[in-house]
């Protein structure tokens, strides 16, 4: 997975999904869906998160480190070597029609694992509404987090209106839930920088080298409060080393989110990209372990709890309702990026012949991205 889910989180949570639900059937569609809205409630990147709680369920703690490792290793290793031809020659000349023509076969990625989950989350008319509001406020820009938790708080009002004697678990969630909005953080995003792919020439000049202490601490403390997903790690980073330390330039970060768009795997291995460029190898391999190291303790805490979660009445209401809005959340993705990758007719022949193959046959996503990579290269020739 950590080798070949380009496109974002929302591409390989779906290709988890294929993976692990349908194909190895090491996880009901129930459990992924859980374990999805849990790891969209805490900090961190969630399709990390994800790979390490399914690592646990599978093979308990080492099993916890092996799957995050792997998951992470081959993007840190990609951007690390990238990082390196940015150094060394100046420029890196990224293959703009490979990722052309993955973005739409990502986008019927998504799509169909939208469906495949949404089946399972949408049990009834109320929660099918929920699910329609929670897109329609994503779309609306509203901070993923919020909508997430007014979606949990949503559903277990409605539990409460039918079973209104059990007000005291009610309200002893809703007080933790009022604690967990108090740590929103809702950034400007960096949203031109979502579209670079060829980025121009190192100014090396202004390139400094930072310490591994205060790298790895600036990189801990984004990881241990970035809600939001990767996206939200750009706008920490254009903050936080451009107009505070001023360790880089506008430029050097902008270039920094392009190969963190390109690669596959982890969004967060941006970072990986930012600690080279700073720190050499031991920057990079700090910055990494920095930034994905609270995942893993969240998850450590989190984990032996999950399925206890599920017996509750009231935590099953809330994670149904929670459940529901992370499907959302993935549809609204889709939209989005829809929009970016679907301006030209041969894009959307890409992405219509890549929805009927997988709505047709159990072909495993990779090969769909990697025909679709495939296809953007020789339609760049034509």
């Amino acid at each position: 997975m950590g080798a070949i889910a380009f496109g974002g989180p929302a591409s390989a949570i779906a290709m988890m999904e294929n993976e692990i639900v349908r194909k190895q059937q090491w996880l009901t569609r129930q459990q992924f869906l859980d374990i999805l809205g849990l790891t969209n409630l805490i900090p961190g990147p969630s399709s990390t998160e994800m790979a390490i709680y399914i690592g646990f369920t599978r093979a308990g703690w080492v099993g916890l480190v092996v799957a995050g490792a792997s998951f992470i290793l081959p993007a840190a290793a990609i951007t690390t070597a990238l990082a390196w031809g940015y150094v060394r020659f100046g420029t890196l000349p990224l293959a703009e029609s490979l990722l052309k023509g993955v973005k739409p076969a990502v986008i019927a990625v998504i799509a169909v694992a939208v469906c495949r989950l949404g089946k399972i989350a949408i049990r009834d008319s109320f929660l099918g509404v929920l699910g329609t509001l929670a897109v329609i406020a994503f779309l609306a820009k509203l901070n993923p987090l919020l909508i997430l938790v007014a979606g949990g708080v949503i559903g277990i009002g409605a539990r409460q209106a039918r079973k209104p004697r059990e007000s005291s678990a009610l309200f002893m969630l809703s007080t933790g839930i009022t604690v967990l909005k108090k740590s929103l953080v809702s950034p400007h995003l960096l949203r031109g920088a979502m579209t670079a792919l060829l980025v121009t020439a190192v100014d090396a000049s202004v390139i400094k080298r930072v310490s591994l202490v205060r790298l790895g601490l600036f990189f801990l403390r984004v990881g241990a409060v970035l809600y939001g997903g990767g996206y939200v790690l750009f706008a920490f980073v254009e903050q936080g080393l451009v107009r505070d330390h001023q360790w880089m330039t506008q430029r050097q970060v902008l270039d920094a989110i392009a190969i963190g768009q390109f690669t596959p795997g982890p969004l967060l291995s941006t970072a990986t990209f930012i600690g080279y460029l700073l720190g050499g190898g031991w920057g990079a391999v700090v910055s990494t372990i920095a930034i994905f190291l609270p995942s893993f303790l969240y998850m450590m805490a989190l984990g032996p709890i999950l399925p206890k979660l599920r017996q509750s009445k009231w935590m099953a209401a809330f994670l149904d309702s929670v459940n529901v809005c992370a499907v959302a959340l993935m549809a609204g993705v889709t939209v989005r990026l829809a929009g970016d990758a679907l301006r030209s007719w041969p894009m959307w022949v890409i992405a219509v012949t890549a929805l009927a193959v997988l709505w047709k046959w159990k072909i495993n996503p990779a090969w769909v991205v990697l025909g679709g990579g495939i296809a953007g290269f020789v339609l760049s020739l034509a």
